[in-house]
Formats: structure tokens, C-alpha cells, sequence
């Protein structure tokens, strides 16, 4: 018997990189799962893989959430943990004076607006289902400081906070909401100069998919995470230990 073995997930942002690893970790563990992405393709594939049902889906338009949120009941019957990984690609060196309308718009859509909207939903639906529901957002370190990106890094902020605002709404209920803040982990969205990032990380090494699957893994299980809630956990290999002011 695995972790989650009964649980009923919703993983948004599950066609590559960290969702897609997340997604892996849950079925492993005995999860059933919907998958969401605007990648159809690999998103298809990776249900195949694992048995779980996808549905194509850009959380960037406004009616996309409640298309994705009646699906994934449709084909589970409940949604007892949540995972919301989804967000637009971007490149690290993007700055505040490069950042378009439509990128921001973009990013906020897809990261904070539906992440708010299915969160909402669904945490309605455990409360009234009466599950001991689980969910975690995917945020990162530049939710905590400016590293460029400044539309990423309101909406993981936004998200920071929504996550606590959730946790204190359903704690009562019996429903546990976390943040994972990520480090450096190549794959999906992520771009950057990897060697000079590299350098940054404690640990010597850029992060990967199963990193984050772990933590989450740990985080939605009752066995190892039932006292927590309303907080983000940082699994980044110590890159926010680097001193961003070096000396030369």
C-alpha cells in the first residue's frame, strides 16, 4: 500500500518538469489521477504512462478552471489532494523593463488566478465531501526577493500568501494546505544559464523533478505531514544561501 493509496489528485501543470515528476510520485505512491496541461501531447503520454486521465487545458482563459475542475470530478468522483504546478515558461534574465502586458497577464492568469479559482473550488468540494484534503502550490524563491522575472515573482508571492489564507479557511475542516518553494530545477518552464547557476547551489548540483516529487509525497501524507499546514518549505540545495553581493 503506498502514501496515497485511496487519495483522488488534480495535478495541474503535469506535462514536464515538476508537475510531471509530482504526477509520477503520486501514482507510484497509489494515487488516481487527472492531469492538466496546455501540452497536450506529452501531457497524453504521460497518462498513458501512468494510467491517469488528461485533460488539455490553458489555464490562461477564464472559463479553462471550471472545464478542469468538473472533468477531474467526472473521472474521479472526488479530488482529496491538489497539486498546482502549473506556470508559463520565462528565462531568468527576463527584467522589470523587459516584461510585456501580455506576459504578466499570462503569468498571473495561469500561476495565481486559476491556482485561487481551482483552490477555492476544490477546497469547497473536500469541505463538503467531509475529506481530510491535502493540497500544495508550487512557489519559489522569488516569492521571498527580486531575481528578475518581476510577473513570476508577483504571482508566487500572491501565491505564498494564498496559501495561507486557504490553510486558515480550511484548517477547520481538516484540510492541510502547503507551499513547496523550489530551487533551481531545469525542465519545463525553466531557462537559465545553467554553469553560472550551478555555482550558486550549496549542494553543487541543479535540483531535479523527483527532488520536489519527494517533498511532496511527504507533505500529502498524513503519515509523515499531519501537523502541517499553511507554510512553504524550501527545497532548493542551498541556493538561497549564496550572497547575492560576492566579493570579486
Amino acid at each position: 500500500m503506498g502514501l496515497l493509496a485511496g487519495d483522488t489528485a488534480l495535478v495541474t501543470g503535469a506535462a514536464s518538469g515538476i508537475g510531471r515528476g509530482i504526477a509520477r510520485a503520486l501514482a507510484q505512491e497509489g494515487a488516481r489521477l487527472v492531469l492538466t496541461d496546455v501540452r497536450a501531447e506529452d501531457g497524453a503520454a504521460l497518462a498513458a504512462e501512468i494510467g491517469a486521465v488528461f485533460i488539455a487545458a490553458d489555464l490562461s482563459q477564464p472559463a479553462a478552471y471550471q472545464v478542469v475542475l468538473e472533468g477531474a470530478l467526472a473521472a474521479l468522483g472526488r479530488i482529496s489532494v491538489f497539486v498546482h504546478s502549473a506556470a508559463p515558461p520565462r528565462r531568468e534574465a527576463q527584467t522589470a523593463l523587459a516584461v510585456t502586458p501580455e506576459q504578466w497577464d499570462s503569468m498571473l492568469s495561469i500561476t495565481l488566478r486559476s491556482g485561487f479559482l481551482l483552490g477555492q473550488a476544490i477546497g469547497a468540494h473536500m469541505r463538503d465531501a467531509g475529506l481530510r484534503g491535502r493540497m500544495i502550490y508550487l512557489t519559489s524563491l522569488h516569492a521571498e526577493s527580486p531575481r528578475n522575472l518581476p510577473h513570476y515573482s508577483a504571482a508566487k508571492a500572491g501565491q505564498t500568501m494564498l496559501v495561507k489564507e486557504l490553510a486558515r479557511a480550511l484548517g477547520p475542516h481538516g484540510i492541510r494546505v502547503n507551499a513547496i518553494a523550489p530551487g533551481a530545477i531545469p525542465g519545463g518552464g525553466f531557462a537559465a544559464n545553467v554553469p553560472a547557476l550551478q555555482a550558486k547551489v550549496a549542494m553543487g548540483r541543479l535540483g531535479t523533478p523527483e527532488d520536489i516529487a519527494g517533498m511532496a509525497v511527504a507533505l500529502l501524507s498524513d503519515r509523515f505531514s499531519a501537523y502541517v499546514t499553511g507554510t512553504t518549505v524550501v527545497v532548493d540545495g542551498g541556493l538561497a544561501l549564496h550572497n547575492w553581493i560576492d566579493p570579486a
